[in-house]
């Protein structure tokens, strides 16, 4: 029995906001944006770290070959393009993808970005390389790959054991940062060098991380930024009391509660706060395995007695929407199997009514499915708010 509670996260995405940002924006330059992270991350290194505190601090230094369109509100398939590669080509049996690359890129220290680097990226990754990661959280992502070749400087491919066309939704990760095949991982983690808009400047574990702009970027008249500063504010209070003060630009998302968003209206009236919708769940889970839970009737009957109007009015002050494991309409793509309202109000998943399933892991069984929203707060003049690649 899969359920969640959706709930409200008030805060700003430093790549949502600012990503988001009106065109009139967009023509202005110079400004540090400053932010807040709630965590300091163990090392500059994306591909060996395991949250998004150092991915979002880090995206902004390096390049995919692929990226979600970062105009469009919600990532798709169909909102993929082209980053550093300048498009992508499948073979006829979907088992070979095919990306033509930039030509011209540089990395940070002035060296060509070439196929080779990224042959090299994914040798790492599949652990085929001499040159070892310290930890490689998502090489599981690429057990399906058995090979990425080139064809000169400017074009690789990925060769597939079978076929996967979720793996270009991989590529488009922000996990999935392409490393330069000359500089060894371990200098990775401490001063990356990438072809992002960004250069990393400085990391003071638990303190501060720096990154200037890149005038050498390959995309024409950007950075907007000249640099954006990050500090390391584990307390939230503490951050959004910075940000009412006038520290901080911005606020990130999913951290703030509703709660909070009023406090900063009442208290920052100058602030821009915008309530949009987020995939977070808060769940009830219990052990499907152990007694009395192993019983479909039960977790039913669990499911049933829960009060989600309840849970959504206490946790996020009535801002939620009763969804299931996805978001549900009109924001999201939607769960439901079935155009019954019973099912899509997330009353009885369809799955819950079968027998359960012998499992050696803990199972979600009986939990409640609500969906709800961030709020976004960021200064009325922003110093060129905007962070696209």
């Amino acid at each position: 029995m899969r359920r969640n509670l959706r709930v409200f996260g008030a805060a700003i995405a430093v790549f949502a906001a600012t990503l988001g940002a009106t065109a009139a924006w967009a023509q202005i330059h110079g400004g540090i944006l400053k932010l807040y992270t709630l965590d300091s991350p163990a090392s500059m290194s994306i591909l060996e770290e395991t949250t998004v505190f150092a991915q979002r601090l880090m995206m902004g230094v390096f390049n995919n070959l692929v990226m979600f369109d970062q105009h469009v509100k919600q990532n798709s398939v169909q909102s993929i393009v082209p980053d550093l590669a300048t498009g992508w080509l499948w073979n006829e049996d979907g088992t070979e993808l095919t990306f033509p690359l930039r030509k011209g890129v540089t990395w940070h220290d002035g060296k060509p970005f070439t196929a080779k680097d990224v042959q090299c990226t994914w040798d790492m990754l599949t652990d085929k390389s001499s040159e070892k990661l310290r930890i490689n959280p998502r090489k599981a992502w690429y057990r399906n790959l058995e090979e990425v070749t080139t064809n000169g400087d400017y074009e690789v491919t990925f060769h597939l054991k079978r076929p996967q066309p979720a793996l270009i939704v991989l590529l488009a990760s922000g996990f999935s940062a392409v490393y330069p095949c000359h500089v060894a991982a371990r200098e990775m983690r401490s001063h990356p060098i990438g072809t992002g808009p960004y250069k990393f400047v400085e990391f003071r574990p638990n303190e501060a991380i720096k990154v200037t702009k890149n005038p050498d970027y390959w995309k024409a008249d950007r950075p907007y930024l000249d640099g954006i500063e990050y500090t390391v504010i584990r307390n939230l209070s503490t951050a959004v009391l910075a940000f009412i003060a006038g520290k901080f630009d911005m606020t990130w998302p999913y951290t703030v509660r509703v709660q909070l968003l009023k406090d900063i209206r009442s208290q920052a009236p100058e602030a821009i706060c915008e309530l949009a919708p987020n995939n977070v769940s808060s769940n009830l889970i219990v052990n499907r395995d152990a007694p009395p839970f192993q019983s479909p009737e039960l977790r039913q009957a669990m499911a049933l007695s829960l009060d989600r109007k309840a849970f959504i009015d206490i946790l996020s002050d009535g801002q939620g929407d009763i969804g299931g494991v996805m978001q549900p309409r009109p924001k999201g793509s939607g769960a439901c199997r079935r155009r019954s309202s019973r099912h899509c109000r997330g009353m009885i998943p369809m799955w819950q009514r079968t027998a359960p399933k012998p499992a050696a892991s803990w199972k979600s069984s009986a939990t409640d499915s609500t969906t709800g929203s961030r709020s976004r707060c960021r200064r009325g003049t922003p110093p060129s708010t905007v962070i696209r690649r």
